[in-house]
């Protein structure tokens, strides 16, 4: 059994549900092995039903009071950027799908940096299908967490301060 863990936080992405649990994802999905996705929609207006993605076991919630067991529990992580930091904290391969809706999109300047530094691979929903089926997730690095001074860098290089 391989889990996926797809998470949108406290927010709504519908746009991430809908990419997530279209065809095109179902299919690279099922292809690169995955039997289980477990999706936290948060406020989200879409709420799939647990048949819609056949060939893969669907469970479906808005709200935990912790998702970290379903992050330890998975074997791909799928996340909106403002939740990276606590799932890059759980040692995963993940995959950060940027709302590239958002205006001042500081999300992708986060994204772009931890992707440089090989601790994820980050796409839009449009993108996500083609994600799925060429990512290379052995060429991603463990992010050291706990290290501020290292955090406080990486934040200036995103921001562009340096």
């Amino acid at each position: 059994m391989k889990t996926v863990f797809v998470t949108v936080g406290t927010t709504s992405f519908d746009d991430l549900i809908g990419a997530v649990t279209s065809d095109e994802s179902v299919k690279a999905l099922i292809g690169r092995g995955y039997t289980d996705v477990v999706l936290q929609v948060g406020r989200g207006s879409v709420v799939p039903d647990p048949d819609s993605c056949p060939g893969l076991t669907l469970q479906v919630f808005r709200f935990k009071d912790s998702i970290a067991e379903d992050m330890r529990h998975s074997d791909l992580i799928i996340s909106h950027a403002g939740s990276c930091l606590e799932a890059l904290g759980a040692n995963k391969p993940l995959l950060v799908v940027v709302n590239d809706k958002l205006m001042d999109n500081h999300q992708l300047e986060l994204a772009k940096q931890l992707q440089a530094d090989s601790h994820l691979i980050y796409c839009t929903c449009s993108t996500l299908p083609q994600t799925l089926r060429d990512m290379d997730l052995s060429a991603l690095t463990t992010y050291a967490p706990g290290q501020p001074e290292n955090f406080a860098s990486f934040l200036d290089k995103a921001v562009g301060l340096v």
